[in-house]
């Protein structure tokens, strides 16, 4: 798979390594100048070396999207200066990894790529990616997180040979960095480290010297430009930490599983009732100054690497749809009732993808349901092969539904507007629920069902089209 990076500091590094060694593509980016502090065993190096060796693995640096090209294509790892990540538009990654490690999300969307993986705090699954990587040291080190967010950030570097904030070395004042020693020397409390500014940037323990920042570069006041390690083994300072090997295993987890899925499943979004309990054009009302339709057309496109079908009136919101990466499925018979919208979104994605292992069907009436329900639904399914997945509370069962290929006969030949739920009560052994918000189940039938309207239907989730579909 085709994988960018955004950072190329350590941590990045290692998670780059484990990627490319599972045999993916890498494009990494970097800023200007790299303020990596462990930047032996960092590509970031390579911004200002031409390359950078980190475990035997080799990454160059690249100064136009020609030269990247010609160092993915000799099987190397590439690097570019480009904080912005435009180089996401002509290498259009299946994956891309936010490992710039700021404390908080810089721009990265969850519609930049078919799968987005955020890196540690400032990042929540479901809503600017699709999933997070924990990178706190302890327990949940490593934990890849598919609804919600890492633990916010502290403030408080790792415990580290028994030390947390004494391993860090910070910038005295303002000014040009002057090392005083190298990566891998040995350090006493209270020795010159460098100077920055003219200012002495003291050791606050004894140690090696695990990461410092190269010479010359511009620093502010307060800013870490070194790291000291009590352990004082001198190989750590040039091999992958433990930390970012975990990072690193996390996101491989997320990637290998997202592999498993991608162009695999189908997602079809029924949008060809009639409307004539709600009296009126439904799918144009809006929430929140959003339309219905455009609500489910931006829920499809961030699941950009599975095909999408949008099963509508002829002539309604073909446009749109194509738009946002969905293909329009015509349904003239809308009286027919919604199984036929069913059957005609399953033939048709069938058809483009004859080796599909499920489809997942929702409704364009259901607003508030969280991406984060429908990854884990897709990942339920990859897990559990056979199944059928659905969001609910409890037992009770609700939309969107994930059918596997073994149902989709039995699927064809339903008929008006019931019949889903038939299916699933003669294979209860195999219905899988992911939980989901009482909110998110909601539909909008009626009027009265729209927000603010002062009343609030009260039904069971196994009533809903979910179960029927």
């Amino acid at each position: 798979m085709k994988i960018l990076i955004k950072g190329a500091g350590d941590l990045a590094t290692g998670i780059a390594a484990r990627l490319f060694r599972a045999g993916h593509r890498i494009l990494m980016t970097e800023i200007p100048v790299p303020l990596t502090v462990r930047r032996t065993v960092a590509f970031s190096r390579a911004v200002y070396e031409g390359s950078a060796l980190v475990e035997e693995t080799e990454a160059r640096f690249a100064g136009t999207e020609k030269e990247a090209k010609e160092i993915l294509s000799r099987g190397d790892i590439a690097v570019m200066v480009d904080p912005e990540g435009s180089c996401r538009n002509w290498f259009r990654p299946d994956v891309i990894v936010d490992a710039i490690l700021a404390k908080k999300n810089l721009g990265t969307r969850i519609s930049d790529a078919p799968l987005v993986i955020g890196v540690g705090p400032g990042f929540t699954a479901g809503a600017d990616c699709s999933c997070v990587v924990e990178t706190k040291r302890g327990h949940f080190l490593g934990r890849v997180i598919w609804r919600g967010s890492a633990i916010p950030n502290t403030g408080v570097p790792g415990d580290v040979g028994g030390y947390t904030t004494e391993r860090l070395l910070r910038a005295s004042a303002d000014g040009i960095i002057e090392p005083k020693v190298q990566i891998g020397d040995k350090v006493e409390k209270g020795q010159i480290t460098a100077l920055t500014g003219g200012v002495p940037v003291y050791a606050q323990m004894p140690g090696i010297v695990r990461g410092l920042l190269q010479e010359g570069t511009e620093v502010r006041k307060g800013l870490k430009i070194g790291d000291i390690d009590a352990r004082a083994h001198s190989s750590y300072c040039h091999t992958i930490s433990d930390k970012a090997r975990a990072v690193g295993g996390a996101v491989l987890e997320a990637v290998s599983l997202y592999e498993k899925m991608a162009g695999r499943y189908a997602f079809v979004t029924l949008a060809a009732g009639l409307g004539t309990r709600f009296g009126g054009n439904k799918l144009e009302t809006e929430i929140d100054g959003i339309p219905l339709y455009v609500r489910a057309l931006r829920r499809m496109q961030i699941f950009g690497g599975f095909p999408s079908y949008l099963v509508a009136a002829p002539g309604c919101m073909e446009k749109e749809a194509l738009d946002y990466g969905v293909v329009p499925v015509e349904n003239r018979e809308p009286e027919r009732g919604i199984s036929h919208s069913l059957k005609l979104g399953l033939n048709r994605a069938l058809k483009d993808n004859p080796d599909l292992k499920g489809v997942l069907f929702s409704v364009c009436d259901q607003p508030w349901i969280d991406p984060a329900t429908i990854q884990q639904i897709f990942n339920t399914a990859a897990l559990h092969p056979g199944s059928i997945v659905c969001a609910g509370r409890g037992d009770s069962r609700g939309n969107p539904v994930l059918w596997d290929r073994a149902y989709f006969l039995e699927l064809t030949a339903l008929e008006g507007d019931r019949g889903g739920k038939q299916i699933m009560e003669k294979y209860r052994d195999k219905v899988r629920v992911v939980q989901a918000g009482e909110k998110e189940l909601r539909d909008i039938d009626v009027r009265e069902d729209l927000p603010g309207a002062g009343r609030r239907k009260e039904r069971r989730g196994d009533e809903n089209y979910g179960s029927e579909a």
